[in-house]
């Protein structure tokens, strides 16, 4: 196994071609096959699928291409470093659920550094797609939270993956609507009170098991739920047609504007606010900073 067959082997996946790989690497197809072909008999696994629609990596060819990733990309960085003689910027990524003020900590964290120093990255994406960032090394960290519901299912799925949760603060759960709504200015509300009006809840792709969901009451038979896949999305469904979401009840007016509520839902669930990352990793400077900002989002609970 060489360097030159993992560079090969991680453009394939990229490209999703083998004809495209080939163009990339500037190689003929059938060389390029045959180097692949070489590879796998070597490792004894077979890496990549191959259809009419092009490759995709079997489940034991994405663990293999994890490893390989991780060795393409120091190889280039020392490349980069020592024989292009570039000073590379440092890096520094997160992955989210739906959550303004993960925004808003990234935000004053990217506020310390100028952007010559460091290449910065905030993905808002379902919450399988956190997991998976994070252990691929896409993401340092991963923002989301469990509960009594997704906690057992969730803890298990990511140890099984090389992955930890630290909890950074709790909420209780609220109602979050437009200022417009109906309901905006009641003191507490029901799931009853809710029933007249659509909930939104933020899709979940391809996997839409209930432990994944963003918004607790996953479960919970609702008499009209509406998926959204950002965020943007999601705002303008509440306006235009009065519907709601429930969330942990953190508003941060100078992103979102003042538009908005959000109403105590009448109800015990808990919600545990934190931090995904890589089992016996040690977050680097920049990813402390981001903690630390995460954590004064916790004064902005509502009570």
């Amino acid at each position: 196994m060489t360097l030159q067959q993992l560079i090969y082997a991680v453009t394939v996946a990229d490209q999703t071609s083998m004809n495209r790989a080939a163009q990339a690497l500037f190689l003929s197809q059938s060389s390029l096959s045959a180097s692949i072909h070489n590879l796998e008999q070597e490792i004894g696994l077979t890496i990549f699928r191959r259809t009419n629609r092009g490759v995709s990596p079997t489940p034991e060819g994405e663990e293999f291409l994890l490893y390989a990733r991780q060795i393409v990309n120091q190889y280039r960085l020392a490349e980069e470093k020592y024989i292009y003689k570039k000073e590379s910027k440092k890096s520094f990524s997160v992955s989210s659920q739906h959550y303004t003020f993960a925004v808003k900590a990234f935000i004053e964290m990217a506020k310390r550094f100028g952007p010559d120093q460091y290449a910065l990255g905030i993905y808002e994406c379902k919450t399988a797609e956190i997991l998976e960032n994070v252990r691929n090394y896409k993401s340092e960290l991963g923002v989301l939270y469990i509960d009594d519901f997704n906690g057992e299912i969730l803890q298990k799925l990511m140890a099984d993956n090389g992955l930890e949760f630290t909890e950074l603060f709790t909420c209780n759960t609220y109602v979050f609507l437009a200022a417009s709504h109906p309901l905006a200015h009641r003191e507490s509300l029901s799931l009853e009170d809710l029933e007249p009006y659509p909930c939104l809840s933020f899709d979940q792709g391809s996997n839409q098991a209930f432990y994944l969901a963003e918004e607790v009451y996953s479960t919970y038979h609702y008499r009209q739920i509406i998926k959204a896949s950002d965020r943007a999305t999601l705002l303008n469904l509440m306006v235009g047609l009065g519907g709601y979401t429930l969330c942990s009840g953190i508003l941060c007016e100078e992103l979102n504007g003042e538009g908005w509520r959000a109403v105590p839902l009448r109800s015990d669930k808990v919600m545990h606010i934190g931090y995904v990352k890589r089992q016996g990793f040690e977050v680097s400077p920049l990813g402390s900073i981001y903690i630390e900002e995460l954590k004064k989002c916790n004064v902005n609970v509502l009570g």
